[in-house]
C-alpha cells in the first residue's frame, strides 16, 4: 500500500503545491440462478487511486489501480499531465469542514455475517418459489447482489477523511404465457439489512403483477388522468437530474437557468438530495472533494431552492459547495421524492378514466434534458371507476418535466428505492397527452 505522507512530501519537493489522494475500493458479489440452476458466481474486489496536484496554477489528475507503483512515476505523471491542461478554472484543494456527519449506520456487518451457502441457497429458493407459484410462469431467473464501497480521502491540507457503505439486491425476473400472450417484469428489494430480503411478498407480488399484465394492448389517444408507480416516476426524476447540476445551468444546459427561488412545480412535489441514506451503497459523508455532504432540498412544495454544485461552479456563482463534487463534475448521492400520507389506492379513488403507469421504455432517446420534453413508450393499467381494470400497453406518454411537476396532484406513502438510484412514491399527475390506438 503507498505512504501517502511520503507521496505528498515527494510532491512538494517537485514543485506541486498541493495534493490530494482519494482512494476507493468495491467489494462485489454476483449469485444467479436461471431456470432452477447456479448460473453464476462471481466475486470481486476492486481499488483505484485518484491523485490530483496543483503544479504552476493547474490542477493536474492521476488515476492509477496499482496502488504499489512508485511515488517517482505518479508525480512525474501529474506534473506532465498539469502542462497540457488548459482550463482557466482556479484550482482548489480543499482544506475540509469543520464538521461532517457521522456515518456508522451506512455499513451493516450483518450482511458480512450471512454465510455465503445461506445467499447461494437464498437464490435457489426465489428461483423455485417463483417456478412455482403458477403454471403460467414459464422461465425464471433470480439473482442476489451484494456490494460494498469503501474511501478515503487526505491532502495535504491536513484533511483525512473515511466512509464505508455496503447493500444488497435480491432481484428477479419472470416470463409468464397463455394461450395468446407472453409478458416478463422485473422487481428488486435493495436494502443493507438481511431481515428485508423476504422472498414470498416479494416472489408473490412479482409473479401476480406479470400474470395480470397478459393480454395488454393499447388504448385509445387521448388524455388520461396518471398515477405513475415509484418504479416509473424515479425513471422520470432520474431522466432529467442533470437539470439541477450547476455546472450545467452555467453552460445553459438546464431548464433551470435562473429559476432560482421560483415555482417549477405544484404544491405537492418536494424532491431532496439526502447524502446519508439508509440502505445506499453510494451514501456517504463527505464528496471526492472533501466537501461535507448535506441534506438539501432542491425543490420543496414546487419551489426550487439550490442547484447541485461542486468547488468549482459554486465558485463561479460566489457560492458555497453543496457537497456535490464527484468524477470531476456534479452529481446527486440520493434523490429522493419525498412521501405522501395516503396509499396509492387512495390516489386513484376518484379516477374514472385514467391510467397506473408501472413502467417506461426509451429514456436515453426519448428525454430532452436541455427543453425538458419526453416522449416514452409506456405499459401498466387502465384505471376505471377508481380501481385497476384491463392491462395497456405499446402507448407513449409525452409531455413536459417541468409541466408534469406543475400538474403533480398528489403524492403516495409507497416510497421504494428503485434500480436507478432514485426514491420515489407513486405519483398522481392531471390529465396528460397519451397516444395509443
Amino acid at each position: 500500500m503507498m505512504n501517502f505522507k511520503q507521496l505528498f512530501s515527494q510532491a512538494l519537493q517537485a514543485g506541486i503545491s498541493d495534493v490530494q489522494v482519494f482512494l476507493s475500493g468495491s467489494k462485489e458479489m454476483n449469485i444467479e440462478s436461471y431456470e432452477g440452476k447456479l448460473d453464476r458466481y462471481e466475486i470481486s474486489d476492486v481499488s483505484g487511486l485518484s491523485i490530483k496536484g496543483i503544479y504552476h496554477g493547474k490542477l493536474a489528475n492521476y488515476y492509477t489501480e496499482n496502488l504499489n507503483q512508485p511515488i517517482a512515476e505518479i508525480i512525474s505523471n501529474l506534473i506532465e499531465n498539469a502542462k497540457v491542461i488548459d482550463s482557466t478554472d482556479e484550482p482548489i484543494i480543499y482544506a475540509g469542514d469543520k464538521e461532517y456527519a457521522k456515518a456508522d449506520q451506512l455499513y451493516n456487518p450483518k450482511l458480512d455475517q450471512v454465510d455465503v451457502s445461506d445467499k447461494i441457497e437464498k437464490v435457489k429458493t426465489l428461483d423455485n418459489t417463483l417456478k412455482n407459484k403458477d403454471p403460467r410462469v414459464m422461465t425464471v431467473q433470480a439473482l442476489y447482489a451484494e456490494g460494498s464501497r469503501s474511501v478515503t480521502l487526505e491532502n495535504t491540507k491536513g484533511l483525512k477523511l473515511s466512509s464505508k457503505a455496503n447493500a444488497a439486491d435480491l432481484f428477479a425476473e419472470v416470463i409468464v404465457k397463455n394461450d395468446v400472450d407472453q409478458r416478463n417484469q422485473f422487481d428488486l428489494i435493495h436494502s443493507s439489512d438481511p431481515a428485508d430480503l423476504e422472498i414470498e411478498p416479494f416472489a408473490t407480488n412479482l409473479v401476480q403483477n406479470t400474470l395480470r399484465s397478459l393480454g395488454a394492448k393499447p388504448i385509445a389517444t387521448g388524455e388520461y388522468a396518471i398515477v405513475f408507480n415509484p418504479t416509473a416516476f424515479s425513471l422520470l426524476v432520474s431522466a432529467f437530474q442533470g437539470i439541477f447540476h450547476a455546472d450545467n445551468v452555467q453552460k445553459n444546459l438546464s431548464l433551470l437557468k435562473g429559476k432560482l427561488g421560483e415555482k417549477i412545480g405544484s404544491d405537492q412535489i418536494s424532491i431532496v438530495d439526502d447524502p446519508l441514506l439508509r440502505h445506499s451503497m453510494r451514501s456517504r459523508p463527505f464528496d471526492d472533494e472533501g466537501v461535507a455532504t448535506t441534506y438539501k432540498e432542491l425543490v420543496k412544495n414546487g419551489m426550487l431552492n439550490t442547484y447541485l454544485y461542486n468547488l468549482v461552479s459554486a465558485k463561479k456563482d460566489n457560492v458555497s459547495s453543496t457537497g456535490n463534487g464527484f468524477g470531476g463534475s456534479t452529481s446527486a448521492l440520493n434523490l429522493v421524492v419525498k412521501a405522501g400520507n395516503r396509499t396509492p389506492e387512495q390516489l386513484m379513488i376518484d379516477v374514472d378514466n385514467g391510467l397506473y403507469i408501472t413502467e417506461l421504455q426509451g429514456t436515453h432517446a426519448g428525454c430532452d434534458s436541455i427543453s425538458g420534453d419526453f416522449s416514452l413508450q409506456a405499459s401498466g393499467f387502465v384505471i376505471k371507476n377508481g380501481e385497476l381494470a384491463e392491462p395497456v400497453a405499446l402507448i407513449t406518454v409525452a409531455g413536459n418535466f417541468l409541466g408534469l411537476m406543475k400538474d403533480v396532484v398528489e403524492v403516495a406513502n409507497d416510497t421504494k428505492l428503485t434500480y436507478v438510484g432514485v426514491m420515489s412514491p407513486s405519483v398522481r399527475v392531471r390529465p396528460q397527452k397519451v397516444s395509443g390506438l
